[in-house]
């Protein structure tokens, strides 16, 4: 029996159609607590007392991998080279790597679930650079969109914001010291980045900065608690010109919105770095082909960064403990 290409079709709009319907229900479980102790890391209040940080780190970077990602910890070779590229470059910063921004309940689609055998074998393919990997890639990118819903969205944030504070923990984030943090978010990651920031600087009670790597943003309300939102958009991305259409907080009609009361504000600052495309040749973290100046897009994506996270607020100085002057009793005479 063969089954003809409609039929194919049919198939992949039905699994799409389902795929769109479920997506929120992870989210609403999450906040109903029917995943409570299934989660593949401890949540903030049971967590074990955090290392101590090193006396010579002065920032804090949280990084939010894209849409193609399927574990926590785990990135493809070229996102790898990435990270551990950036790190070099900031020796005094602690970059934290290992989040999944894609699960709320902080389970790796390979991990705890009931088709991780599934995710296993797509992202198996996935890194074989089989078109069928694109599937991981369909599930997160309806993540990202309850992450913009206006009802399902602040739930999805809380727990996006709850899965950094946990990272942050691990890392030896100094909790109670003001100390900023600055969210890096690619693609995807840009708006769950976004979605977490009001939330997370109310629990850090610290300045929040979002450097959004060609992110699909939404013109969401937590654009209001960072303290600045630099926007990486390459003039070949048209992955992250999805936000300017199909959110219409983004439209230029709307000057009430979210997005361009900030826009107004000064708060948002768009930075063109050249020819880039979203991912793959051309992309941001393209090791290989190089620019006009000699650089590869990856170290042009890089001189970027460091300028920006540079940019961000200071750590706070630390007051110097003052000697308490005690009185001698010898120096205290009573009179006779």
């Amino acid at each position: 029996m063969t089954i003809s290409p409609e039929w194919i079709i049919g198939l992949i709009l039905a699994w799409l159609l389902i795929a769109a319907l479920l997506s929120p229900l992870e989210a609403l479980g999450w906040w109903a607590g029917w995943f409570r102790g299934l989660e593949d890391a401890p949540p903030v209040a049971e967590a074990s007392p955090p290392p101590a940080p090193a006396p010579d780190t002065h920032r804090y970077v949280a990084y939010l991998t894209g849409i193609a990602s399927a574990a926590e910890g785990v990135h493809l070779p070229r996102e790898q080279r990435f990270l551990e590229a950036l790190a070099a470059r900031l020796p005094d910063t602690v970059l934290i790597g290992d989040i999944f921004p894609y699960s709320i309940t902080h389970r790796a689609l390979t991990g705890q679930r009931v088709f991780a055998w599934f995710w296993r074998y797509v992202f198996s393919r996935k890194t074989q650079g089989s078109p069928v990997g694109f599937l991981i890639n369909l599930r997160n990118l309806f993540q990202v969109l309850v992450s913009a819903d206006s009802r399902y969205g602040p739930i999805y944030n809380q727990g996006g914001a709850a899965l950094i504070i946990n990272a942050l923990r691990r890392h030896g984030y100094p909790f109670g010291s003001g100390t900023p943090v600055t969210l890096i978010g690619y693609s995807g990651g840009g708006q769950i980045c976004l979605g977490a920031a009001p939330y997370l600087k109310a629990m850090l009670k610290a300045p929040i900065t979002l450097i959004s790597l060609g992110g699909v943003l939404c013109s969401d309300p937590g654009i209001t608690a960072v303290e600045r939102l630099y926007h990486i958009q390459g003039s070949r991305d048209w992955v992250q010109r999805i936000g300017e259409v199909v959110f219409p907080g983004r439209w230029p009609l709307l000057p009430n919105s979210s997005w361009n009361r900030a826009r107004a504000q000064g708060r948002i600052e768009i930075i063109r770095p050249g020819p880039f495309s979203h991912t793959g040749k051309g992309g941001y973290l393209d090791d290989e082909t190089r620019l006009p100046d000699g650089r590869t897009c990856l170290e042009a994506t890089l001189d970027t960064l460091v300028g920006l996270i540079q940019r961000c607020p200071p750590p706070p100085t630390r007051p110097r403990r003052r000697r308490s002057l005690r009185r001698s009793r010898r120096s205290i005479r009573t009179p006779m």
